[in-house]
């Protein structure tokens, strides 16, 4: 009776893990498959492309060092970009310091060119931010964001941003 118990208790922690785990990777794949990026390049062509820590945190979703960003304290007005592909992401109207240590927007610029994926990993259960584009590692987004604006917090690795100046960025949509 005993050894039954115990048969019936290891069957069951194995379905639960099972089920946990088919649950997790189906909506991993579900947002992959709805928001596929639309760049693709091969790993060497995106280490040709982006510098080494670049490579490190877009391409393997790696993390820069708090404080350490060179957007983390900008104050310049203008538009924050992939830096992988150049997609328009972030405004400076939307930044906020958070004292996190990386670059904090309220908001996107068009929720189109972000995408949310579960994050599991780490022992943690987060939302991590992808370009649209080019599947570029971004950061993560929290809910202790400002609450008189959307409540969120994108919290940005600046390594994965450029940056164009409102003069300029207003100087090219003029050209278009």
């Amino acid at each position: 009776m005993q050894r039954n118990n115990k048969n019936q208790l290891v069957i069951c922690t194995l379905l639960l893990f099972l089920l946990t785990n088919c649950s997790n990777n189906t909506q991993k794949k579900i947002a992959m498959k709805n928001n596929a990026p639309k760049m693709n390049l091969t790993e060497e062509e995106w280490k040709e492309k982006l510098s080494p820590e670049e490579f490190q945190v877009l391409r393997q979703k790696g993390t820069e060092r708090a404080f350490t960003g060179k957007y983390t304290d900008n104050k310049e007005e203008g538009i924050y970009v992939c830096k992988g592909c150049g997609t328009e992401l972030f405004s400076s109207e939307t930044k906020f310091d958070s004292h996190c240590g990386w670059p904090s927007f309220y908001d996107g610029i068009d929720k189109s060119k972000i995408t949310e994926t579960l994050d599991l990993s780490h022992g943690m259960t987060r939302t991590e931010v992808t370009c649209s584009n080019c599947g570029g590692h971004l950061g993560h987004v929290f809910n202790d964001g400002p609450t008189d604006k959307t409540g969120l917090r994108y919290c940005i690795n600046s390594i994965s941003l450029g940056f164009i100046e409102k003069q300029e960025y207003d100087s090219l949509l003029k050209k278009k």
